[in-house]
């Protein structure tokens, strides 16, 4: 079953309901830069690795400039239409891979940064089992830095309910749907977990950096 059709559907008309100016949770970025960052990623490969590689940041910078001039719903259009022919996002499953945990956090970064959030949207066993084995691969980098240990923990699971995120002296063990558990990896303090373990372990991991 692929997810990210949907996933994709769903941040475009959200794109649509806020408009460019409206805030995000990421500092400094309104929704056209968040915009313009999932474009640059999935349409200028050249431009892309600045996401990740800090000295190349000014060039994806640029490229992300690029679409400032295009009317919103041609942007938010381009989005929805998803990958150009020649890009291996257009695969299946590159599609999956790489765009779920993608558009499932970046949702949240717009959605929750509105005025008058109040609640998570829907989900489905579905997705929150595939977002679940999505952390089983990634939870070891997302919690790298983290000085203490860190469990993840399923609330409604009885059998592989848990997941060593990060070894270590002290532990904490992070509890909440996957869904939310994927934003606490990325370091969205907005995730709707439950955290615990001794207060100074608690604090430690929450002042370490979380993420890519």
């Amino acid at each position: 079953m692929r997810l990210v059709p949907a996933e994709r559907d769903q941040l475009c008309d959200l794109f649509e309901r806020t408009g460019p100016a409206a805030p995000t949770l990421l500092p400094g970025w309104r929704a056209e830069e968040l915009l313009a960052h999932l474009l640059v990623r999935e349409r200028q490969p050249m431009a892309s690795p600045g996401i990740l590689v800090g000295p190349l940041s000014g060039i994806t910078e640029a490229a992300m400039r690029t679409y400032a001039s295009r009317p919103w719903s041609r942007r938010v259009e381009l989005l929805r239409s998803g990958p150009p022919l020649w890009s291996p996002f257009r695969l299946g499953p590159v599609d999956e891979r790489a765009n779920l945990l993608e558009f499932v956090v970046h949702h949240e970064d717009l959605a929750r940064a509105q005025p008058g959030w109040s609640a998570p949207r829907p989900s489905s066993p579905e997705r929150e089992g595939t977002l679940w084995s999505a952390l089983r691969l990634i939870a070891r980098v997302m919690y790298r830095h983290s000085p203490v240990g860190v469990r993840l923990r399923h609330p409604t699971r009885e059998r592989s309910a848990e997941i060593s995120a990060r070894p270590g002296r002290g532990l904490v063990t992070v509890s909440g749907m996957p869904s939310e558990l994927v934003l606490h990896a990325f370091g969205r303090e907005v995730g709707q977990v439950r955290l615990e373990g001794a207060a100074p372990d608690v604090e430690a991991l929450t002042a370490s950096p979380r993420g890519l």
